[in-house]
């Protein structure tokens, strides 16, 4: 285990690791062991009784956070003719069509988020490698292949996030900021948990939910019960 430093150590002895808290008792935690001098993230950590090797074990969507996620989003779009207008007239912060995709294959990936229109993804399959690699590349399902370009970009930069389980079953999403307050937490968290929870395929068999955790940036993990993940969480 690495050396942890004084402040963290210190934050670290207000949280019992053994213990599952309540969604509300870990927000709290949370919010009082971050101790960095910027607006720490706080990130969601789940662990999900799933196989990602088997075709229909894997999950991923997208959800709007009901109090965003206090993070400005850099939005990319690849497409042609009104849509690229559209799309800047939405705020995407890049635009463009081949010459975009040229750009991405030489390197660039200075976003958070890449839209796609349907007929530019014969296109921007060639970049399959590099965005795949990254979780980058546009899909149906997360909803960035879309010609409902203005309203996609107007989505995620109010707070629409997407979720996926990488190859070990493990989802991470962030769901806020430090400053915000604890009920606006406990929103996002609980719109979060619910879809993961909706998303769970129908083949797994046995615990979905293995383990919740979130934590601030700097700060020390807090975990929570999965059975009481969707108690006292606001509406």
């Amino acid at each position: 285990m690495k050396d942890r430093g004084k402040k963290y150590t210190e934050k670290a002895k207000t949280v019992e690791r053994a213990k599952l808290y309540s969604p509300a008792e870990a927000v709290k935690l949370v919010k009082q062991s971050s101790f960095a001098k910027f607006d720490e993230s706080v990130d969601l950590a789940v662990v999900l009784g799933i196989d990602p090797k088997k075709g229909g074990e894997q999950v991923r969507g997208t959800v709007s956070l009901p109090a965003g996620t206090g993070k400005t989003i850099k939005i990319g779009v690849i497409a042609k003719g009104d849509k690229l207008s559209e799309a800047s007239k939405a705020g995407a912060d890049f635009v463009g069509g081949e010459d975009l995709i040229e750009k991405i294959k030489g390197g660039w990936l200075d976003f958070d988020v890449l839209m796609a229109t349907p007929d530019m993804m014969a296109s921007v399959g060639k970049l399959g490698k590099i965005l795949g690699a990254k979780g980058l590349m546009p899909n149906p399902k997360s909803g960035t292949v879309t010609f409902d370009v203005g309203k996609t970009i107007s989505e995620f930069k109010t707070g629409r996030v997407e979720f996926r389980a990488d190859k070990s079953g493990g989802v991470h999403v962030k769901i806020g900021k430090v400053s915000f307050t604890e009920d606006n937490l406990l929103k996002n968290f609980g719109v979060i948990f619910d879809a993961l929870t909706r998303a769970k395929p129908s083949s797994v068999k046995g615990i979905y939910m293995k383990s919740l955790t979130i934590s601030s940036t700097m700060g020390p993990g807090v975990k929570i019960d999965p059975k009481k993940a969707s108690a006292g969480v606001p509406e």
